[in-house]
């Protein structure tokens, strides 16, 4: 990991109509697209934004949808891992 990847901490997520966009407590934001997310992109609008920030904003998780995302790895590039099944 880099050190940015490793120091970014979130402090807010928002969806628009293709994109989970995660705002940094230094100024960056980040849009990825809920493609690489199968479960947030199936998810309904209420169940997205029903999220919780942990350890400090390292972590976003939706409880509901069982979805847990690190956001250093957010930052690496890295999908959901039901994306690679086909290629394994």
């Amino acid at each position: 990991m880099t050190p940015s990847s490793i120091e970014a901490k979130a402090s807010k997520v928002w969806f628009d109509q293709e994109n989970l966009c995660v705002a940094f407590y230094d100024g960056r934001q980040l849009f990825v697209p809920l493609a690489y997310f199968p479960r947030l992109l199936n998810a309904t609008a209420q169940q997205r934004n029903q999220y919780e920030l942990s350890s400090g904003g390292m972590g976003i998780h939706w409880d509901e949808i069982d979805e847990d995302i690190s956001v250093p790895g957010l930052l690496m590039g890295n999908r959901d891992i039901t994306n690679y099944q086909d290629v394994i």
